[in-house]
Order: C-alpha cells, then sequence, then structure tokens
C-alpha cells in the first residue's frame, strides 16, 4: 500500500514514479520495480532484495547479464550514489526492462549495455514454443 501511495503522490507533482527507501535510507526499488544502476566501467549494481521482492524479471536480468559477461554487485546503494551512475533501469513483470532518463536531479543515458539486455530479455519471453 506504501508503494500505491507513494505513486500517486509522485505522479500529482508530475513525476512518473516513485523511489524507495529501506528503513536504512538505502535505494531499494520503484513502486512497482526493481532497480539497476550502471557504473562507467560497465558493472551494473542492484540493490540486496532483502526489504523487497527478489523479482522474477530481476533475477533473469541478473542472470543474463551474467552470460554475457557483464559483472553485477548486489549491495547497498545510497541515494547520493546516483551521481556516479551513467545508466539506469527498472525490471519486473510489467517494466520489463525500462530506462530509466532522470531521478531527481540525476541524469541517465540508455547505453548500449540496457539495450542488449533489453533485446536478450525480449527474445527470451517472446520466443515461441517449438511445435
Amino acid at each position: 500500500m506504501i508503494c500505491t501511495l507513494s505513486k500517486h503522490e509522485a505522479e500529482a507533482q508530475g513525476f512518473t514514479d516513485s523511489l524507495m527507501l529501506d528503513f536504512e535510507g538505502n535505494i531499494a526499488e520503484a513502486t512497482g520495480a526493481n532497480i539497476f544502476f550502471k557504473n562507467q566501467f560497465g558493472e551494473l549494481h542492484t540493490p540486496i532484495p532483502d526489504s523487497f521482492l527478489d523479482g522474477i524479471t530481476r533475477r533473469e536480468v541478473i542472470r543474463i547479464a551474467n552470460s554475457k559477461g557483464i559483472k553485477v554487485v548486489e549491495r547497498k546503494i545510497k541515494p547520493e550514489e546516483m551521481n556516479d551512475f551513467v545508466g539506469c533501469f527498472l525490471t519486473g513483470t510489467a517494466a520489463e526492462i525500462t530506462p530509466v532518463s532522470q531521478i531527481s536531479d540525476y541524469n541517465f543515458k540508455v547505453c548500449n549495455i540496457i539495450t542488449e539486455l533489453n533485446e536478450s530479455y525480449q527474445n527470451l519471453v517472446r520466443k515461441k514454443p517449438a511445435a
């Protein structure tokens, strides 16, 4: 319920979604999706799912990234660390892989890694079963 209230409050202020923090003030997730950040070295950083749902799509994106040799770091992330990231995306059943261009004053770019992860994910979930 708190995510629903937060999302409605964000939308009332002209935003698309709300960033949720855990009880320690670390980044947890968006209101209905898990979050990933990409640093300048090509690594993905995502919060440890200890206070939110470890989504199926999140786990699959981690698997795809690992299969491509992309390092995924699961850790506590403070909001001010967003300054250190160049890319950001959300994952979830509805979101699938959705690039994020801005959170508050932090701006992000859609990079090749995000595009490639999305293509691999789309190929996986859209492939037709053998007849």
